[in-house]
């Protein structure tokens, strides 16, 4: 009886060890988080457009205030992130200081369009001053050529867009239907222009 207790009391002391040793373990086990120095995902960028209205050509000022890195975005510079990475922006950020307009925009501009809940696109970039956005907007995915600058950790890209590579002109149309005597200038002539500047900064962190 005392050879069985004794026996009994070895493997339980073993038992406790050995899960002692498995905790330990499991405890110490750490995972390794790989940080790029250069992350879109964690830097301060903004999308500003310039749209224009009259037959003067008075610029509308606005903004996309989302945009959500989809692929890559992560380098050791700021080239290296840039380049090849994919996003898509909501067109529900929209943003111009006028609710009204920014209504507007959501339902007689992007609502006209096919599959353009999101603008999506990827940049590229081709040489040290110079690039091409392939964007996708109302179901057609065309090039945008682009200019950029890079200063310590500032990205800046420049580009004007025209409307009608992306078939966009319905969409024009009924923004200017919509607001047919705002986009009226001194001559009565209502006019909603196909032209739009577009400028991203990104400043990493």
């Amino acid at each position: 009886m005392k050879k069985l207790f004794i026996t009994t009391l070895i493997l339980t002391l073993s038992f406790q060890l050995t899960s002692c040793k498995s905790e330990v373990k499991k405890k110490t086990v750490k995972k390794e988080v790989v940080t790029a120095a250069f992350s879109l995902e964690t830097a301060n960028n903004s999308i500003d457009w310039v749209a224009y209205k009259t037959t003067d050509k008075l610029p509308v000022k606005g903004s996309f205030k989302k945009v959500t890195i989809t692929k890559n975005g992560n380098g050791d510079t700021a080239k290296d992130a840039i380049n090849n990475a994919e996003f898509s922006i909501p067109v529900s950020s929209v943003f111009t200081n006028n609710p009204d307009r920014d209504g507007k925009l959501k339902k007689f501009f992007f609502g006209v369009m096919d599959n353009t809940s999101l603008l999506s696109g990827k940049l590229i970039l081709t040489d040290d001053t110079n690039g091409i956005a392939s964007i996708t907007m109302n179901g057609i995915t065309s090039d945008l050529p682009f200019t950029y600058t890079i200063e310590g950790k500032e990205f800046k890209l420049n580009t004007t867009m025209n409307l009608d590579n992306w078939n966009a002109q319905n969409a024009v149309s009924s923004l200017n239907v919509v607001c047919k005597d705002l986009h009226k200038a001194a001559d009565g002539i209502s006019k909603t222009w196909s032209e739009v500047a577009i400028n991203i900064t990104t400043v990493f962190k």
